[in-house]
């Protein structure tokens, strides 16, 4: 209760002596050494009786204090006993000067002690305020004795000095003040102490200019405030907090702050406009020089300002993710896990510290939270965090640890709110966790008497004469009615799946095993069957239970989406075959098989040749019934021993096991003759033609192996034409090695334009005189020659080099034109016939392509005849029709090559934008020797005229063929008879140079 009271009584002290100091002026002496002396011993006494953490910041002011009163009682002896008037400069300005440096030298202690040395935003906010205060003591008090030519030099030095002082004083004071901490009383009076002494220096600066200055003056007054609060701030309870490490509060930019700091900015403006009012402004350079520290002050304010804002989110950002963290652990190890690696992202880099969780008495209070020395805590954590002075600590609740976070003072002191949020979440979700604990506990008893009740699973106990001594009343829905105990288990048991339980049950009973799972086919009280799956225990031992348990469980569904996944896992869904995981299996093992006793296996792969083209023009679903006849039919043909699978897609494959080769190159001969017969599906008929390849363990010692020669020997059946078989032999290997090299050669000769065009004339059958040309390419390959196109066209079109084959085509055949155009008169040169594949028509941006090329060769588009194939037209693709449609308006004709030997079909003829038919050679091959030949072709030029088409023959190599295509009406021709494809020279010197050509009709 004294130590509260002593600040009170010691100001009531003061009081006295100041009134007495005052009342009998003659004796100012005695009292004013009586205050400087009272002042000093306060601050002493404060410290003896609070006994704070760190006591020389103090002494340091009761140095400073003695200093000032020891300088008054010199001055007073001077005046009053020597005799001297106002001496100035003496021995006591030594002493007043000394003071100051002390009282700074103390501040700073406290400021050290509370907020740490990196606070460097109210370091900022106590220059900007302290270097415009300081503006106005240059201007009122230093300024004017510097002018002052009555004083010495010495005489200025010293006046200089005191307001130097007073702004080292303010300096430190506003560092104090301004660093965000908690405002207790002790430091409220300190400030009016230092408020009193400031003040006071200025008013004694400004009479000491302008009068004279004489004790007892309301001067005197302020340095007794001086005196008097800062012995009252020792005495004061709260000084300990002055020298403890502290929370920073918030230092923001608050209202009060923004204008305390704005008006202390305004001060240089302010003076230079009063100046300037009044006349010449005399301080320009100070005042520059003030405004641009203040300028740069504000910019790092600002700056750090942002800092800290970023600083915040990061932290927010990381409590968060903490906090999500904490909500899910499910057990305390998990929770002060997450704690830990949250206050590891949220000190600053590198920065060293130690988190301990340590356990209190039960019986022992919880420890405050906060910021507190490690000198003060107890020994066991003391151990633990001895490297640091300080420590953050925080009590977690229900589990009574305490939370400490150990680290360098600064780094604590900016990271104590976030710190004590974090703690709070870890003690509420540590509470969480063991509330949880304590509730499943308790309810553990209910929650597994309840559970048993409302199981589906039913749980028996039987005696050792296998009779049921109870069972849960989930055995209704199970067995068809849950009263079933006093009945033997055996009723309820299939007849022959009872010996089976009934061993299961004896190695249980007899310890062999701890516990069996089987599977039974039981029946129900009504009959009907179902299947269970028993787990049996023994706990004949266990005096609550005293037999053995049985836990039944239905299964029968279980089981039987179980066979269903099975079979979808090992069968194809479309055809009900073995799929090619089931395939490769039942291979691998046949393999193995031959291997052990000497038999023969073959596989066999099925392709169909054109089933694209099926599901293209009929539709997916007729697509899936022929795949489905396909599987069908070559079931069929093998016996059912015999293995057949879908791959996928048209892919289909058997497995055989045959006494000899003969057996199975059989089996491959007659399942390509009964694919070969069409399908009737949906009305429609189907070709089913397919190509095989066969493989034998003859050739092949692994399931691998075998599979990728049946795969080598399809691949040659398919290059051999449709409806083939072929048996894989060594020399195939080679083969298809061959036709790989190809490939590789085909991508270098397109990289190097290899590719040269010859070309062929059309020509009016009747007349003989050339209509145009029909551009073909040839690869002059650099070691072969020249190589027909026969030789590498299907390989470029299985791997898309047809593209840019094409590209180059077109673009050659094009430039051609163009030269034979300029060397000719007008419309002497009038058709130049390119062929388009289909893969290269349907590339994206083809009609962009042709059109940009007839712009760069400038040649017309009428001049350009492109040649496409039947597949192209197959399906009813609009953009297909929309590129046609392109073409024709742009002024390009277009024809359809080797018509007749696809799947021709009117509607196309109707609806497509086609200007040619041109007849394939096989029709004018046989025409002059069969009958059947010769209609055809007669066909196909009455249809053209019908459809006002014009009509080429192809392969014209005779005499007798032009005859007879003449006969029936077909006007135009190519072929070896006018001429063989020629180099271009020799194609130019067959164009007319003056006469132009007739226009093809």
């Amino acid at each position: 209760m004294l130590k509260s009271k002593l600040s009170a009584w010691f100001a009531v002290w003061m009081a006295l002596l100041t009134a007495a100091f005052y009342r009998w002026p003659d004796m100012h002496m005695v009292w004013w050494g009586a205050i400087g002396l009272s002042s000093t011993t306060g601050v002493v006494v404060g410290v003896l009786v609070h006994r704070p953490n760190r006591r020389w910041p103090w002494f340091l002011l009761a140095t400073a204090l003695a200093c000032f009163g020891l300088g008054d009682l010199l001055y007073n002896v001077q005046t009053d006993v020597l005799g001297l008037d106002n001496p100035f400069p003496s021995a006591p300005d030594g002493l007043y000067l000394a003071m100051y440096p002390l009282v700074a030298g103390g501040l700073l202690g406290f400021i050290r002690a509370r907020t740490g040395r990196n606070n460097r935003d109210s370091l900022l906010d106590a220059a900007t305020l302290t270097i415009g205060l300081a503006l106005l003591s240059w201007i009122f008090l230093i300024d004017p004795y510097v002018r002052n030519t009555e004083l010495t030099l010495w005489q200025k030095m010293v006046s200089i000095a005191y307001p130097l002082g007073d702004v080292l004083t303010l300096a430190v004071f506003a560092r104090l003040v301004t660093g965000g901490v908690r405002r207790t009383g002790s430091i409220n009076l300190l400030g009016l102490g230092t408020a009193g002494l400031l003040i006071t220096d200025v008013v004694y600066g400004l009479i000491q200019l302008n009068g004279d200055w004489h004790v007892g003056g309301p001067t005197d007054l302020g340095w007794v405030v001086c005196y008097g609060a800062w012995a009252a701030a020792a005495l004061h309870p709260s000084m300990r907090e002055l020298t403890e490490p502290t929370r920073s509060v918030n230092t923001d930019l608050g209202g009060r702050r923004i204008a305390l700091l704005g008006a202390a900015s305004l001060i240089a403006p302010g003076v230079t406009l009063v100046e300037a009012s009044v006349g010449t402004v005399r301080d320009a350079a100070v005042i520059a020089v003030s405004s641009g520290v203040m300028f740069v002050l504000v910019l790092t304010r600002l700056a750090g300002v942002m800092g800290v804002h970023r600083q915040s989110l990061a932290r927010e950002r990381e409590l968060r993710e903490a906090t999500t963290t904490l909500v899910s652990a499910a057990d305390p190890a998990e929770a002060l896990s997450a704690v830990r690696t949250a206050l590891d992202r949220l000190l600053p880099a590198d920065t060293p510290h130690t988190v301990a969780v340590v356990r209190v008495d039960v019986e022992a209070e919880l420890p405050a939270p906060g910021l507190v020395r490690v000198a003060g805590l107890a020994p066991d954590v003391r151990a633990e965090l001895h490297e640091y002075s300080s420590t953050l600590r925080h009590p977690l609740g229900v589990t009574s640890d305490t939370l400490y976070l150990a680290a360098p003072t600064e780094a604590l002191q900016a990271l104590q709110p976030t710190f004590e949020v974090l703690a709070s979440q870890a003690a509420m979700a540590l509470e969480r966790i063991a509330l949880t604990a304590e509730v499943n506990r308790r309810n553990s008893e209910a929650y597994f008497r309840t559970l048993i009740h409302n199981t589906s699973d039913v749980i028996l106990i039987v005696d050792d004469n296998d009779v049921i001594q109870y069972a849960s009343p989930s055995a209704g829905t199970v067995f068809g009615d849950e009263r079933i105990a006093g009945y033997e288990l055996w009723e309820f048991i299939a007849h022959d799946e009872r010996p089976r339980l009934a061993e299961a049950l004896g190695q249980v009973r007899s310890g062999l095993h701890s516990h069996d799972v089987i599977d039974v086919r039981a029946e129900r009280v009504d009959g009907s069957a179902l299947v269970v799956e028993a787990d049996c225990r023994d706990l004949r031992d266990d005096t609550t239970v005293g037999g053995l348990v049985l836990t039944v469980r239905d299964v029968t569904e279980r089981r039987r989406m179980e066979e269903q996944l099975i079979r979808q896992a090992f069968h194809d869904a479309l055809t009900g075959l073995a799929n090619r995981v089931l395939f490769q299996d039942r291979v691998e093992q046949a393999v193995v098989s031959a291997g052990r006793h000497g038999s023969l296996v073959g596989v066999l792969f099925i392709d169909l040749d054109d089933f694209k083209i099926v599901n293209d023009t009929l539709g997916h679903a007729v697509g899936d019934e022929l795949l489905r006849s396909v599987a069908r039919r070559i079931t069929g043909e093998l016996r059912p021993s015999d293995t057949v699978a879908r791959l996928g897609g048209d892919e289909f494959a058997a497995l055989i096991e045959a006494d000899s080769m003969s057996d199975l190159e059989l089996a491959a001969e007659r399942i390509t003759l009964a694919l070969a017969e069409p399908f009737a599906v949906a009305g429609e008929s189907v070709n089913g033609i397919s190509s095989i390849g066969l493989s034998t363990t003859v050739d092949a010692s692994s399931a691998e192996q075998l599979m990728r020669q049946a795969d080598l020997a399809l691949y040659v059946a398919k290059g051999a034409g449709k409806g083939r078989w072929r048996r894989y032999q060594s020399e195939l290997h080679t083969a298809v090695l061959e036709r790989l090299e190809l490939r590789a050669a085909l991508d270098q000769a397109v990289k190097e334009h290899q590719f040269v065009l010859q070309y062929q004339p059309i020509v009016d059958l009747e007349t003989g005189v050339p209509l145009g040309f029909e551009a073909l390419v040839r690869w002059n390959h650099p070691t072969r020659g020249m190589i027909a196109p026969g030789h590498f066209i299907e390989v470029a079109e299985e791997s898309g080099l047809i593209v840019p084959m094409g590209r180059m085509v077109l673009q050659q055949a094009l430039s051609t034109a163009a030269r034979w155009q300029r060397s000719t008169a007008p419309g002497a040169l009038r058709y130049m016939s390119v062929n388009v594949s289909a893969r290269q028509f349907r590339t994206p941006g083809f009609v962009e392509e042709v059109r940009q090329l007839l712009h760069s060769s400038g040649v017309e588009p009428g001049t350009l005849l492109l040649e496409i194939t039947e597949s192209l037209l197959l399906r009813n693709d609009d953009q297909v029709r929309a590129d046609l449609e392109a073409l024709r308006a742009m002024g390009i004709r277009l024809a359809i090559d080797d018509f007749g030997t696809g799947y021709s079909s009117l509607s196309y003829l109707q609806h497509m934008p086609i200007d040619v038919l041109k007849i394939d050679k096989s029709f004018v091959d046989d025409m002059l020797s069969s009958t059947q030949q010769r209609a055809v072709v007669t066909a196909i030029v009455q249809l053209a005229q019908t459809f006002n088409l014009s009509v080429v023959a192809e392969g014209v190599e005779e005499a007798g063929q032009r005859e007879a295509l003449q006969e029936i009406g077909c006007p135009y021709g190519q072929g070896y008879l006018f001429a063989r494809p020629l180099s271009e020279p020799d194609a130019f010197a067959l164009i007319p140079k003056t006469a132009p050509f007739a226009a093809m009709a």
